[in-house]
């Protein structure tokens, strides 16, 4: 027999990052905030567990966005905080720990989520689990882009 009840609670828990997606107002910057924290917790340990555990967590995300949809009926809702905790990863992927860096990686990433630029704000429109996981995932990499320009510039002035 089949434990539904069970299921559902663990699909809540993973896609809401341990109910951090139901917290009021701003959600999604909330668990931006968990992804640094797991940043500079992984980024204590090694690169290697640092890039296992955002690849992990995207495909855990890419399992149980598109169920929470559907557990809740609704496309996409603010409780899912999964894909900003995944994006907020991979905005700092080959970053240093450095606290300004980190709050700019941050600043960047909440604005790029929250303006949506071409083509993130398309990702949405794509069904399931992607249209979650997409946008945010985009918004990491164009912000990790951003931060390498913005470090190479800074580090040629100073050489």
């Amino acid at each position: 027999m089949k434990c539904t009840a069970c299921g559902s609670f663990l699909i809540k828990l993973t896609a809401s990052f341990f109910f951090i997606g139901y917290l009021p107002l701003i959600p999604g910057t909330f668990g931006s905030l968990a992804g640094v924290g797991l940043f500079y917790l992984l980024k204590a340990n090694n690169h290697g567990s640092y890039f296992l555990f955002t690849f992990f967590l995207i495909l855990l995300g890419l399992f149980v966005s598109g169920r929470m949809e559907r557990l809740l009926g609704k496309k996409d809702p603010g409780c899912i905080v999964i894909d900003e905790v995944a994006g907020m990863l991979v905005s700092l992927s080959f970053m240093p720990a450095i606290p300004r860096i980190v709050f700019l990686a941050f600043l960047i990433f909440r604005i790029l989520d929250t303006l949506k630029p071409y083509p993130i704000g398309r990702l949405q429109h794509l069904r399931g689990s992607l249209g979650v996981m997409a946008d945010d995932l985009i918004a990491g990499i164009y912000t990790n882009i951003l931060l390498q320009v913005i470090l190479k510039l800074a580090f040629s002035k100073t050489v």
